[in-house]
């Protein structure tokens, strides 16, 4: 089962949630495990260094080809 580790905590699956900006404040996104406890929060034009922070640099591909599917206020179960 595929799983990735944060601190002394291992997941194996997260939300995405697409959040859209209004006037000058972009759209973000948050990554949350499976007790919805915040993981990240990133633009989205700019999520290297948060992904990279997470340990989830190699994944960057695969998180952003959700989040660039997901409607903004809508929540996205994936496995990691």
């Amino acid at each position: 089962m595929p799983y990735f580790s944060f601190g002394n905590t291992i997941f194996d699956l997260m939300y995405v949630i697409k959040v859209k900006g209004i006037a000058k404040i972009p759209d973000y996104v948050q990554l949350r495990d499976e007790k919805f406890t915040l993981l990240a929060y990133f633009r989205v034009d700019r999520p290297d260094k948060s992904l990279d922070k997470l340990g989830l640099g190699d994944k960057l591909g695969y998180i952003m080809e959700v989040v660039h599917d997901l409607p903004f206020g809508k929540i996205a179960k994936i496995d990691i």
